[in-house]
Order: C-alpha cells, then sequence, then structure tokens
C-alpha cells in the first residue's frame, strides 16, 4: 500500500466522541498493525484523512507488551486502548476516549455491558474500570496527584505561564491524572474566550514532557439538594493536538483545581462545561471519577 495512511489503508474504523472530544477507532484485536506516527496523524488530518482528536486500537491486552504487564495487575483487563495523539504520539490516557472505548465494546459485542454493569480497559496509565449508568459512563480514573505537592496544593500554584490573548503572566498548577496538565484560573468568561489558543503558551519552568492546558474559570456552588456541587467552566489546549472540544483529564485536573484552591470544605462534586458539553467529576480521597457520554457516529472505510 503505497498512500499515506499506510497499514489503515483499505480498512474499515469506526469514528466517535465524547462530549465532541472525538476520536477514530481501529478495531485490531491480535496486535497485527504497526502503527507510526505519521500514518495516524494522517488519518487524523481534519482535511485530508478523517478527522479527529486522537486515533484509538481496540486490540487485547495478551497481544501488546505493555497489555501483557498491565494483565499481572488486572487479569480481567481483556482489552488494551492503544491511544495516540493526532500527532501520531502515545499518550497514557484519555477520559473521553476510554468512555467510547468502552462503548465501542458494547455495541460491537466485543464486552458484555449491561445497564450497572462494568469492563476494565487496559491503557498506559494502569487499568480503568468503566461502568454503564444508562446512556452514560463512569470511569474510575484512578490516582490522581499534584507534581508540586504539599506546598504548591497550599500555595495554589508551581508554574508561571503566559497565554497569548491574555495581559502578563498567570500563576498555574499542575495536576497529574496521570497525564501531564497545567491548570489556571481566569476571573471571568470574557477573558476565558480571549485567550488565544491556536498559539503557543509559554512556561516557567517548562514541562519536561509536555503539557495539557486547561483555562477555567470557577462559576460558583450549588448546595440546594443537601450535596454541595460546584461547577467550573474550561477550554483545553490538549498536548499533541491543539484546542480540543472536550478532555477527559483536563475536565479532571480542572476540577481537582479549583477544589484546591477552594480550601477546606470544597465540593468533591463538579460539574465541568467544555465547547463539546458537559461532564461530572467526582472526588473520592485520592481517587477521581469522571461521568459523561459516549457516541459512536460512522464507519468508513479507508481507500487504498
Amino acid at each position: 500500500m503505497t498512500t499515506s495512511f499506510g497499514v489503515l489503508a483499505g480498512r474499515t474504523l469506526t469514528t466517535g466522541h465524547g462530549t465532541e472530544n472525538d476520536f477514530v477507532l481501529v478495531l485490531d484485536p491480535d496486535g497485527e498493525l504497526e502503527l507510526t506516527a505519521a500514518e495516524v496523524a494522517a488519518v487524523c488530518d481534519r482535511h485530508a484523512g478523517v478527522g479527529a482528536d486522537g486515533l484509538i486500537r481496540v486490540v487485547r491486552s495478551r497481544a501488546l507488551p505493555e497489555g501483557v504487564a498491565l494483565l499481572a495487575q488486572d487479569p480481567d483487563a481483556e482489552w488494551f486502548m492503544d491511544y495516540r495523539n493526532a500527532d501520531g504520539s502515545l499518550a497514557e490516557m484519555c477520559g473521553n476516549g476510554v468512555r467510547v472505548f468502552a462503548h465501542y465494546l458494547r455495541t460491537t459485542g466485543l464486552a458484555a455491558l449491561d445497564d450497572g454493569g462494568s469492563v476494565v480497559v487496559g491503557t498506559r496509565g494502569g487499568p480503568r474500570r468503566v461502568t454503564r449508568e444508562g446512556g452514560a459512563y463512569t470511569v474510575d480514573m484512578g490516582r490522581w496527584a499534584m507534581p508540586g505537592g504539599p506546598q504548591a496544593e497550599a500555595e495554589g500554584y508551581d508554574v508561571v505561564v503566559e497565554v497569548p490573548g491574555l495581559d502578563g503572566p498567570r500563576a498555574g498548577l499542575r495536576v497529574s491524572v496521570p497525564n501531564p496538565h497545567t491548570v489556571v484560573a481566569l476571573p471571568d468568561e470574557e477573558s476565558l474566550a480571549a485567550a488565544q489558543l491556536a498559539l503557543t503558551p509559554t512556561y516557567d519552568p517548562v514541562p519536561p514532557e509536555g503539557t495539557n492546558l486547561e483555562l477555567v474559570v470557577p462559576l460558583g456552588e450549588d448546595g440546594s439538594d443537601g450535596t454541595a456541587v460546584g461547577t467550573v467552566r474550561m477550554r483545553v489546549l490538549e498536548r499533541g493536538v491543539g484546542e480540543t472540544r472536550s478532555c477527559g483529564t483536563g475536565t479532571c485536573a480542572a476540577a481537582l483545581a479549583v477544589r484546591a484552591w477552594g480550601g477546606a470544605g470544597a465540593p468533591d462534586v463538579w460539574r465541568v462545561l467544555v465547547p463539546g458539553g458537559e461532564v461530572t467529576v467526582r472526588v473520592d480521597g485520592d481517587r477521581v471519577l469522571l461521568t459523561g457520554p459516549a457516541v459512536l457516529t460512522a464507519d468508513v472505510v479507508l481507500r487504498a
């Protein structure tokens, strides 16, 4: 095959999204495909390819070295989400992508997932249990951390960020979910709209492995039903992709940062509003859970 799609040419792919963070999925149960970054980037190209924020290879864990190692942690992780960013680079995890992955397994009959049931998905960030709740999926995103430690959490920042379109440097707080994130608070939605995320922000110190950037506007809390729920609106610049309509790990990072800034008594449950919709983030000690929708949109055949 001589097209830019390489080993993917002639194959049927499935498209889908979670709050408009969109993906191309390719079924490769026995791990026969050796994908290059260039092939992934060609498929994800919105002008010359199918177009997506990332590509997900659906592969059995036993067919990959990292999957075999993961099965030692959790033997229920039959399927592995081999996730690539739009530029072809590997990513540890994708909170929206793993919901779409679980929905794909259910829809294609690769995994039984009745309402209230769950499936364990292997990722480079570790095993992730996904539970179906009607039309939504809840992902146990695992342990979160703030790389700057207690001092950064107490001070509310550990990096200085300059964002094109915004005046002056801004304080940012790093959060690992486990993808690296930097969260910056803005005073209002006008500032959020003014940020020019098509241009490159600068960071001090420079993140050695890159970072996703979340710009957030806290919108207050609602405790009318007896449970305090915070609300935050955000935009996200994804590492290896650019600005996207949503980012699952990014919504978790945003909620965790705003919760830290809120101090003692801040809510453990957050509505996070993104350009592509809304998700719910729940903090449970050192773990975080993400709930949101998943949609499959089309099957497409790449021409050879």
